[in-house]
């Protein structure tokens, strides 16, 4: 199923999402990487490529293999009243902002969400992007460090958490690591299969064995092969009523 359009549809979708027995090799060399970096900077990053179907069972396989409980995503902040609320008692799903269909928030994710034990869940992206990629990377970064909620999974779109500057601007991930030098980033690397991000999309990866590993010094989830999420998605003149734009 790609973008659904109702809430039923929404709720129908998370609560068929298994989220039990998922797991994934793992290379003792990388998971130390990952556990230094959680106990020298109090984080760890993980890009993904949004609207995949597996990244929500990746998310919850690291946080339980890395023994964390607070989580922080690239969801708008002012959600956070609607995921509390749909934590405590499933509610809260009908605010627009959910309903985006950039596949950063799927149903996988809300299944994942409610997977987890008793979580802290930080929301770091300010809303609508003013132009300046930079400015909100530095401005995301800046939000994980005041929230203070080391150690943490910290998960975003892959761009931004790259910890070195690149052709599109200053990354979260280089500002985050510019405060703290040990910080270590986790790429998703995918290799063949679909997802849905405002329209459903086909991607043709380099193969790689799955599981967290290093490649070429790089720590990395391997995912060969994946499939394309459910994602609550609007059209977008409904979203723009909703959202009195």
């Amino acid at each position: 199923m790609p973008g659904v359009e109702t809430l039923d549809g929404l709720i129908e979708a998370v609560a068929e999402f298994r989220t039990d027995d998922y797991a994934l090799p793992v290379e003792r060399a990388a998971l130390d990487r990952a556990r230094r970096s959680l106990e020298k900077s109090g984080l760890l990053l993980l890009g993904e490529v949004h609207g995949v179907r597996e990244n929500p069972l990746i998310v919850l396989w690291l946080m339980r293999t890395l023994g964390l409980s607070n989580l922080a995503l690239e969801w708008p902040e002012n959600l956070k009243p609607q995921l509390d609320r749909y934590l405590a008692d499933g509610s809260g799903l009908d605010h627009p902002l959910w309903w985006l269909g950039d596949g950063r928030v799927t149903a996988g994710h809300f299944a994942m969400l409610k997977a987890l034990d008793k979580p802290t869940v930080t929301l770091f992206d300010g809303g609508m992007f003013t132009g300046d990629w930079s400015q909100r990377d530095a401005v995301m970064a800046q939000r994980v460090l005041t929230a203070h909620i080391e150690p943490a999974l910290v998960v975003a779109g892959n761009a931004h958490t790259l910890t070195s500057p690149t052709e599109l601007g200053l990354p979260m991930g280089a500002c985050l690591a510019s405060a703290r030098s040990a910080l270590e980033s986790v790429r998703i690397a995918y290799g063949v299969g679909s997802f849905y991000n405002i329209t459903p999309r086909q991607s043709r990866g380099h193969a790689t064995a799955a599981g967290l590993r290093v490649l070429d010094e790089e720590l990395i989830v391997g995912l060969p092969e994946f499939g394309e999420a459910t994602v609550p998605h609007l059209p977008v003149e409904l979203l723009r009523e909703r959202l009195n734009l």
